[in-house]
């Protein structure tokens, strides 16, 4: 890969970088005009490939083959095979030819971000990027076809190409043999170019095998947790066990005199690093080094002051977001029927698979940085702004991840922390990496909440008034205090909007009003595969069955009642009622649920199977989940995505929880923050709703009909609801 610079004029203050970076992995994409050949991506020889660069986003080689850039990351989504897909469709190349090259930060910063913002969360890989990167696979083509007209001396209206071999007449070229003229010619511009219709496509909106499996098969994939680099050093870390926190002291008298210690180091003043030949030494050393800690007053924090200050929350006046039309309390006091339920979803871990991890090389006027991350951006600013290095002078090595989830998008503290522990050893390498407890005990949670929820029925069982009242802690105020606008965060009303677009509530209620109250804590809370969709979800959809069955309506039919306005939200819960036979007799002891919502600019709804024997023993059988993403670019890597989701789902509906005494979070390991079994892994079936008119997310949307669907399956099961999570906490019979 080349080593690009920085081009006249450039001015971006690390400061500036940092701040925009990191806002782009929490969610709000920058604006940016991204060109297809900038001035400083010069054409020439790609330096890992005999390839001649078209333009920024594609370069060919001599035998045809077309290397795809990827500015996206890779963490198991398909991101990567789906982008390529999408360049592949426009160029009219041969998908059987078809590699892709990843694109570093420090390139991309050099080109004046060329390639776009590199974060990847929010399900936002392909709907935020398939614009331009179309129209980079479309102007490739154009000028492949220019350059082959140019050559025969025809108007290239009368070229035709399939699968990278131009044709006119009898005459035909490969890419890879004019490719190298092409790349000499001006590149249209790209407001001009029309894109093809995604109903017409041939390579995009295919079940194409992935791009990036046969290295994970046989076991040659290379992720940041397996770097080894000449003459590394390891390093293991603890920080202090009470968020907030800071170490006093400690005495590494027994810890240095143990085999391959290199170094005892506090860092900041929060933690305590070894360092050693092997990560193994270093852990063991860390373990004989006596830390003294001063916990402060977050020492006296538990779970359940936790939930004390949340449910003190459902009763303060003051809110910290809203929506509100008609008098939906006016409308509830008066109503026939009045439904009253209290909800409450905990902290959740990440639990990536790959711990935190960053290997990290100081050099005089120099830094690299291996690390594996969903905002190569944000770890590039971490990287400068921890090491004092100018951004032209970083360099940060992408690497496929193992798990992200939202974990290692804008917050890049263990970079910070390789970092600190680097600047004791120039021109070496040090690998930090995370125990599975450090990884446990030191994530950015999902946030706890608490919610009431209260409706009014008329006689004839309609729903006239919904009121939502919702106690939690807010992700903005830890990592984008700018996203709190007069005190109100939106972010936390997610799923629950009146305007379309993101995540609208798929309901219409005469007298509606939704609050949310602020309560934080000192625990760090982050972006969670789902985000607020999924405690919202669970909060509204699982009240909804509530209304139903105090209204004696199917579950079904009420919802259908309440869509009329929102035919996109409709058309998926009855995809998914079809598909999931709703209606239809099931076995002896097995009862279905069903829910809907939106999220990440998608449409999903889900069918539940479950039984629930009589020692209350729970067995999820089956479950449809049905979406609708607008333009559907590989049905296979959809179906994928909504497995795991059922995985993802269904293990933090089963067994999650993060619990907090005495300010620390005790379950530090998988023996108590429990990981669900394969055997415990229904059937899934997928059903994809496509409209051909919007582009929306697929990684994060289904997951937040998964806990829904299931406890409302088990309310029929069991006639009683569920309104506490995990299950694992909950006796249901």
């Amino acid at each position: 890969m080349k080593k690009m610079i920085f081009g006249n004029g450039q001015r971006l203050s690390r400061r500036a970088f940092v701040v925009n970076s990191a806002t782009a992995a929490g969610g709000f994409a920058l604006g940016l005009n991204v060109p297809f050949v900038d001035a400083l991506a010069h054409h020439g020889k790609a330096s890992e490939h005999n390839a001649t660069e078209v333009n920024l986003w594609v370069a060919i080689e001599p035998d045809d083959t077309c290397i795809i850039r990827i500015a996206r990351s890779e963490m198991g989504q398909g991101t990567l095979t789906g982008l390529a897909q999408l360049v592949a469709e426009e160029l009219e190349c041969d998908w059987k030819k078809v590699e892709t090259e990843g694109i570093s930060p420090s390139r991309n910063l050099a080109a004046k971000r060329a390639w776009g913002e590199m974060g990847t969360g929010g399900s936002r890989g392909i709907r935020v990027s398939q614009d331009y990167v179309r129209r980079g696979g479309a102007a490739a083509r154009m000028m492949l076809l220019q350059a082959a007209a140019d050559q025969w001396k025809v108007p290239v209206g009368e070229l035709s190409v399939a699968d990278g071999i131009i044709t006119h007449g009898n005459k035909k070229i490969s890419y890879g043999k004019i490719a190298a003229a092409a790349a000499k010619l001006t590149p249209p511009d790209p407001k001009n170019i029309k894109l093809k219709d995604p109903k017409s496509w041939k390579i995009a909106g295919k079940p194409l095998k992935r791009l990036d499996t046969a290295d994970k098969l046989n076991g040659s994939k290379v992720y940041a947790i397996d770097v080894k680099l000449p003459g590394m050093l390891n390093a293991a870390i603890r920080d202090a066990p009470v968020f907030g926190s800071k170490a006093v002291s400690f005495d590494d008298s027994k810890a240095a005199k143990m085999p391959g210690v290199r170094k005892v180091i506090k860092v900041k003043d929060t933690a305590v690093a070894v360092v050693a030949d092997t990560w193994w030494h270093a852990k063991t050393a860390l373990e004989a080094v006596d830390i003294k800690w001063d916990e402060g007053e977050n020492a006296k924090v538990s779970n359940a002051t936790i939930k004390e200050r949340l449910r003190e929350g459902l009763a303060a006046t003051e809110n910290n977001g809203e929506r509100r039309n008609g008098d939906a309390l006016g409308a509830i006091a008066g109503a026939a029927k009045k439904i009253e339920a209290t909800y409450s979803t905990p902290f959740l871990s990440h639990a990536c698979m790959e711990m935190m991890n960053a290997t990290v090389k100081l050099s005089a006027g120099k830094a690299e940085c291996w690390v594996p991350t969903q905002n190569l951006e944000s770890s590039l600013a971490a990287l400068s702004e921890a090491s004092g290095i100018p951004l032209a002078q970083c360099e940060v090595h992408r690497h496929d991840l193992g798990g992200g989830f939202g974990r290692r998008g804008g917050t890049q503290d263990y970079v910070h922390q390789a970092v600190a522990i680097a600047k004791e050893f120039p021109d070496t390498p040090v690998k930090l990496i995370w125990s599975r407890e450090e990884d446990q005990t030191h994530d950015f949670y999902r946030p706890i909440s608490v919610c009431k929820m209260s409706a009014g029925l008329d006689d004839k069982g309609e729903l006239v008034g919904l009121h939502v009242r919702s106690s939690g802690q807010s992700i903005n105020a830890w990592l984008n205090p700018a996203g709190i606008q007069n005190g109100k965060d939106r972010r936390q009303l997610q799923g629950w909007y009146e305007e379309p677009g993101d995540a609208q509530l798929g309901y219409t209620v005469p007298n509606l009003l939704i609050e949310y109250v602020m309560r934080n804590t000192h625990v760090p809370v982050g972006p969670w595969r789902g985000v607020n969709t999924n405690q919202n979800a669970v909060y509204m959809e699982c009240f909804i069955e509530e209304c139903a069955r105090a209204a004696g309506k199917d579950s079904l039919e009420f919802r259908r009642s309440l869509m009329k306005n929102h035919p996109k939200h409709l058309a998926v819960l009855n995809a998914a009622a079809e598909k999931g036979d709703w209606g239809k007799p099931l076995p002896a002891g097995v009862h279905r649920g069903i829910a809907q919502f939106m999220g990440y600019g998608s449409y999903s709804a889900a069918t539940a199977e479950v039984s629930v024997d009589a020692k209350g023993k729970l067995k999820v059988h089956r479950m449809v989940l049905a979406l609708n993403c607008g333009h559907p670019v590989n049905p296979g890597q959809i179906a994928a995505q909504a497995e795991g989701s059922v995985a993802y789902g269904l293990t933090a509906t089963l067994y999650g929880e993060m619990l907090i005494d005495k300010g620390r979070v005790t379950n530090t390991n998988f023996d108590s923050y429990e990981i669900m079994r394969l055997a415990e892994m229904p059937k899934v079936e997928t059903v994809i709703v496509p409209t051909y008119d919007f582009w929306g997310g697929v990684g994060e949307p289904t997951i937040c009909v998964v806990a829904p669907a299931v406890l409302n399956a088990i309310h029929a099961a069991t006639g009683k609801p569920v309104r506490e999570l995990p299950l694992k906490n909950v006796k249901l019979v």
